[in-house]
């Protein structure tokens, strides 16, 4: 692949997150620089992996799409990649930066669950499902920035976790309009949910006390996941600059005006300047 087809797969990469993924693609803004192409073929590879449920009306469509990235990573079957411009990024970030294949894979292989419209179980089925997708990124993207596995995969766990149960909370009315539930089953069914009612999108007093629940358990993860952050030298956490959104949209839930089914949009001017206040402050600078 020569460098004029390089920097056009790397161009596809930082706009594909810019477009899918405002605060990752915000978050390269602030990591350093020689890790930034990487974070965006990581990234990119996430959105492609994510949106596949979007992108097709049967769950074999999906698992299709999911074993092409599987065989693709295994290197069976494809030949070269240069048709695809974030599968040629991403094998050149695992190369640059020595990522492990198993994580990459593994995380593809948790996503089939986002094909089907099974509950999410219980709290440790999330956390395992968040352990090896949201959990599973922060640690890889910690090691395009030089840290090594023992250094950050104990503050790269409460950030995913952290993260991601702020992410079924802010999506909880599009998970619910596909009859999807990624709030765990035996949560609702602790505060007496009526899952039809809940897939139409009634609002309920059960379904934001359910929601409450969930937040609260994302809040331990966040305050852990901040106290470890000084265990990292500062130019290395702007990877984790993500936990500032987090504990904007939970200081949200719960209150009076919310509906948990109404999506909350933050506009990328408050973006980048959450991130931006976030990284000036002693929790990312020392």
């Amino acid at each position: 692949m020569n460098d004029t087809t390089r920097n056009t797969s790397a161009a596809f990469c930082a706009e594909l997150v810019r477009t899918h993924d405002f605060g990752n693609y915000a978050t390269t803004l602030f990591a350093p620089l020689r890790s930034r192409r990487a974070l965006l073929a990581l990234y990119a590879f996430n959105v492609e992996i994510v949106r596949v449920r979007e992108q097709i009306t049967q769950p074999l469509a999906g698992e299709v799409r999911l074993q092409w990235w599987m065989d693709m990573l295994a290197g069976a079957g494809h030949g070269g990649v240069e048709g695809n411009p974030v599968a040629a990024e991403l094998l050149l970030a695992i190369r640059e930066h020595d990522l492990p294949v198993a994580l990459l894979q593994r995380l593809i292989e948790v996503h089939q669950f986002d094909l089907y419209n099974d509950p999410m179980p219980d709290i440790a089925a999330l956390e395992q499902y968040l352990a090896d997708t949201s959990c599973a990124l922060f640690s890889l993207s910690s090691r395009t920035i030089g840290q090594r596995p023992d250094e950050t995969d104990h503050l790269a766990r409460h950030a995913g976790l952290a993260c991601g149960m702020a992410r079924v909370i802010a999506n909880f009315g599009f998970y619910a309009s596909r009859r999807q539930s990624y709030v765990p089953l035996k949560l609702l069914e602790q505060h007496g949910v009526d899952l039809e009612q809940m897939f139409t999108g009634r609002d309920a007093p059960s379904v934001r006390a359910a929601i409450r629940g969930l937040a609260e358990e994302a809040r331990s993860h966040l305050k852990v996941a901040l106290g470890l952050l000084s265990d990292l030298p500062p130019d290395s956490r702007g990877v984790y600059l993500p936990l500032a959104l987090v504990r904007r949209a939970l200081d949200d839930v719960g209150g009076a005006g919310i509906n948990p089914f109404m999506p909350r949009p933050i506009s990328r001017l408050r973006v980048l300047w959450t991130m931006w206040r976030a990284s000036r402050s002693k929790a990312f600078r020392g």
